[in-house]
């Protein structure tokens, strides 16, 4: 739609509604998010930031990204940046295939991993065992829901990275992280089938297991 200014130039209105409008503002405010992640993991590739640095801002990053996307249920991440000339292929792998930073998924020394002894300290150890216990919970009692899911995984996963101790392909870092990336690739009001919820179930209680195994082993 357009008018006409007080020096007769025209004026074009990207919008003629509220709800436009909020589209609008959010469609800017995830391709500024997508960018700024692509500048982002090359400044870690490039060691322009820490790993600790990277770590932080990442996450806070992708939460983000998840905020913003429960805004707009329908948007296609991929569409939107082929539509927009949008060339950043490190932001959709780390928003949209990963869903965690490099430093957890690679298991690199960042802010979860433990450097220093860290990861074996008591508290990282209670965090850890309390955190599968609540998302193993929160499956019995039917909450699968990605959206409910999604925090209680990130958290599991960032907490198995802080254990300094388990190797990098220990099972219950490399099946947790399976799963957050396929709770990443859902949308947020998606609900996991039966078979998915009995599946990361049991995943999670072999993972568990194996947790308390090397603990054991350890003492």
């Amino acid at each position: 739609m357009a008018t006409t200014n007080g020096y007769g130039e025209e004026e074009v209105k990207l919008w003629t509604n509220k709800h436009e409008r909020e589209d609008m503002n959010n469609k800017a405010d995830l391709f500024a998010l997508i960018k700024t992640v692509d500048r982002l993991e090359k400044a870690y590739v490039r060691d322009f930031i820490s790993a600790k640095e990277y770590e932080t801002t990442c996450l806070n990053m992708i939460a983000k990204f998840r905020t913003l996307l429960g805004t707009m249920p329908q948007m296609d991440i991929g569409a939107f940046m082929r539509e927009h000339h949008v060339e950043a292929p490190a932001a959709f792998t780390r928003l949209v295939v990963s869903g965690i930073p490099a430093t957890i998924e690679h298991g690199s020394t960042g802010r979860s991993a433990a450097a220093g002894g860290e990861g074996s300290n008591e508290a990282v150890v209670a965090e850890t065992v309390q955190l599968f216990i609540t998302t193993m919970d929160a499956l019995k009692i039917h909450m699968t829901a990605v959206d409910n899911l999604y925090p209680l995984l990130s958290d599991l996963v960032q907490s198995l990275n802080k254990l300094g101790f388990l190797a990098p392909d220990f099972e219950g870092k490399v099946k947790t992280k399976e799963w957050l990336a396929r709770l990443n690739s859902m949308r947020a009001s998606d609900e996991l089938t039966e078979d998915q919820t009995r599946q990361l179930l049991f995943d999670l209680e072999s993972s568990y297991n194996a947790v308390v195994r090397v603990l054991k082993e350890r003492h």
